[in-house]
């Protein structure tokens, strides 16, 4: 697995599940976290969740699998439509890796707003139960990567194939072999990184809200069907070719490319929930609060036992990213997390290409919403209005960080920290 391709399938289902061989494992847990059936999994689920106001284990255990049931319901939703990954980091919303549905269900605008609002809503309530977790909780559960998993096609199993190490796999590009040889995947995860979980149920709430405090209906309508070309969408019958024809990957044929390009054209939305796009920044600058509570466990911890996030002081190379961590690479994710901190606070501002002088306040870009139009906004129009002055990020703040990360790169790093 490449590390890159490595880390872009980690940010979306690592940490999930939970299988753990310690005496003080909750027995609700182990079920949760070994089911072969969606059923078994939510009755442990519900066991959890009953149990969590006054056990941190069980409040951690439950945290998780909510989380990874809010992947399930994104999925599900995905595939009862007929979907079809786009296989882009430009939609990491659509990146799941979704069987193929012979019989789709027609989808509509309602419907798609639908899965994304059950899918942020499960996300915040897996946020809040791991928030529940006390700070110095001695928490310790062993996951395999391969034992555990989410149903992707809604027959209420959950197979091999759907395990975390084959969805890995699939986004991968087949680059992972789960046999013999295979590296091992196992891990112990403990409190800090329950506080990386968190922070990506954050991060994936703060994308759910931007797409949901606008209406991208005319983006639905003029383009989706390149997501869902057999879900009855307006344009299907006169822009979806026949499936011979229709390729694999976002770039892998005309037709694709050509709808790919409409999607970025209208992308032009009107706000329609206001009150959302103001919950993106709060939960952007939350992710950042779990970071630095992360950090700041992982750095007190002194034991070095199979780490997902090792801190400088636990040695040896990552087993999923062939990485080490070092002092100076948690030096340099802390200034990135104050320089995004002072970005979403408006204390700093964001440099653009054709403004001098000027530049880009965040804070009122979120908190003061007006119609978003990608284009307008790449190319200075749509990013007038929050224009100001003041201290102006350069290039150099940037290098600087970027450079601290070496070999590994900066975008490696950041998808592994969170």
């Amino acid at each position: 697995m490449t590390r890159l391709a490595s880390l872009l399938a980690s940010a979306f289902i690592v940490l999930l599940p939970v299988s753990a061989a310690q005496a003080a494992m909750p027995e609700a847990a182990t079920a949760l976290f070994e089911a072969r059936t969606v059923a078994a999994r939510d009755s442990a689920l519900s066991t959890l969740e009953t149990a969590a106001p006054g056990d941190p284990a069980s409040a951690y255990a439950a945290g998780a699998g909510e989380f990874f049931t809010a992947l399930e319901l994104l999925a599900s939703g995905l595939h009862r439509h007929g979907f079809e990954s786009p296989q882009s980091f430009m939609l990491p919303l659509m990146q799941l890796p979704v069987p193929a549905n012979p019989n789709p269900e027609p989808l509509t605008y309602e419907a798609f707003r639908a899965i994304l609002v059950a899918f942020r809503d499960r996300l915040g309530k897996s946020a809040a139960t791991l928030g529940s977790v006390p700070a110095g909780a001695d928490i310790g559960m062993v996951i395999d990567l391969t034992h555990v998993g989410i149903d992707l096609n809604e027959d209420g199993t959950i197979a091999p194939d759907e395990s975390m190490a084959a969805i890995m796999t699939a986004l991968s590009r087949g680059s992972v072999a789960l046999d013999g040889a295979a590296p091992s995947l196992t891990f112990r995860f403990d409190r800090a990184d329950g506080y990386w979980l968190q922070g990506y149920a954050q991060f994936l709430m703060a994308q759910a809200d931007f797409w949901l405090a606008h209406d991208f209906r005319s983006t639905f309508d003029g383009s989706f069907h390149m997501l869902f070309p057999r879900a009855k969408l307006p344009l299907q019958n006169i822009l979806v070719p026949p499936p011979s024809e229709m390729g694999s990957n976002i770039f892998a044929s005309e037709w694709r490319i050509a709808d790919f390009i409409s999607m970025v054209h209208m992308i032009n939305w009107p706000v329609v929930e206001p009150e959302r796009r103001k919950a993106a920044r709060q939960e952007l600058l939350e992710m950042i609060r779990l970071s630095r509570e992360d950090w700041k466990a992982i750095r007190a911890e002194t034991d070095n036992d199979r780490e997902w996030l090792p801190g400088p002081q636990q040695k040896g190379e990552n087993p999923l990213t062939g990485l080490e961590v070092g002092e100076e690479q948690v030096q340099a994710w802390l200034a990135t997390l104050t320089m995004a901190e002072d970005l979403l606070e408006g204390r700093a501002l964001l440099p653009h290409f054709r403004v001098t002088g000027k530049g880009i306040n965040m804070k009122r870009f979120f908190d003061e919403p007006k119609p978003f139009d990608l284009v307008l906004s790449i190319t200075g129009p749509g990013i007038a209005p929050y224009l100001e002055s003041g201290k102006i990020l350069t290039s150099e703040d940037f290098d600087q960080i970027q450079r601290e990360f070496s070999g590994g790169g900066f975008l490696t790093f950041a998808l592994w920290f969170n």
